[in-house]
């Protein structure tokens, strides 16, 4: 068979220069004791990993207040997931989040304003990576949505294999990027396509709409709303369905759905960093992300 069970994007050079330049304000994963069966617990300043049974452990995302994606989170998440994936005692993640009635509020935008354009490649390659890792990985990944979810939180979520989100009305999900006078990359546009279908995909895109719970599973967004306490259970549950699938024929077929989109990207990386660095440097997209930084600190005050 042509296709291989294992499609590991290589990310070590991604991670050992994440660690070098940013060194103990990272907090390597510790392994802590806990759990059953041997297993333990690691966390990270930025992302807790708790091993449950049969093979299954939750990750926590914990990047307070709104687990944003900056580039030390994300260097700390990948870590925290190649570790999994290394350790032939995890089949499956759940993703969920630490923080009160946020997933994740998406990119970090004071990653993007105000910085050099070597920062803002490096960044993006971050990101790139993350969506490559998450959405090629072997593991059965369920995100547990338990709360608002746009943008870089969206992309996350549409790259597990199964999405749960908590019914409540803080609970909106979507790539709302054109609300902040950006635009998503085409692999953001694609993975969405391959979820809700094109004419969805693009009334979304181009309005930035953010769906609530019911509209979310209608559109096929998410694959169950359920409430708010029951998040973490349902996953639970949906992934022992997912698990009572033989790893290699599961996996296999996974590859074989997403191989090309993935190489989409992986063709078209470094062409993509540069249209990013060169969009993201313009003074009329500077002054975009300067407005909205201001009206965020307005609300905090």
């Amino acid at each position: 068979m042509a296709l291989a069970v294992r499609m590991r994007v290589p990310c070590r050079a991604l991670l050992c220069a994440g660690a070098q330049l940013r060194g103990a304000a990272l907090g390597r994963p510790e392994w802590a004791a806990g759990g059953g069966d041997g297993a333990r617990r690691f966390a990270s300043l930025r992302v807790l990993v708790e091993p449950g049974a049969e093979g299954v452990a939750v990750m926590k995302l914990k990047n307070p207040p709104v687990n944003s994606l900056s580039l030390d989170f994300l260097t700390e998440f990948l870590i925290s997931l190649e570790k999994l994936e290394n350790d032939k005692a995890f089949r499956g993640v759940v993703i969920t989040s630490d923080c009160p009635n946020v997933f994740s509020a998406g990119l970090d935008l004071r990653e993007m304003y105000g910085r050099n354009p070597g920062h803002y490649a490096e960044y993006w390659k971050a990101v790139q990576e993350l969506w490559l890792r998450l959405y090629l990985s072997n593991l059965v990944l369920v995100a547990a949505i338990n709360g608002s979810c746009p943008a870089g939180g969206c992309l996350m979520a549409l790259t597990s294999d199964v999405r749960i989100l908590s019914d409540s009305p803080k609970s909106v999900i979507g790539l709302n990027e054109t609300l902040l006078g950006i635009v998503a990359p085409f692999w953001f546009k694609d993975t969405l396509v391959n979820t809700i279908g094109h004419r969805a995909s693009e009334r979304a895109l181009q309005l930035g709409l953010l769906f609530p719970p019911a509209e979310a599973l209608q559109v096929g967004l998410v694959d169950h709303v359920v409430p708010e306490d029951q998040v973490q259970s349902m996953a639970l549950s949906v992934m022992a369905h997912w698990l009572a699938i033989p790893d290699h024929a599961r996996q296999l077929t996974k590859a074989m759905m997403r191989k090309a989109t993935a190489d989409r990207l992986i063709k078209q990386r470094e062409a993509d960093i540069q249209n990013f660095v060169s969009f993201i440097s313009r003074d009329s997209i500077q002054k975009s992300l300067q407005i909205y930084l201001e009206k965020l600190k307005q609300k905090k005050g």
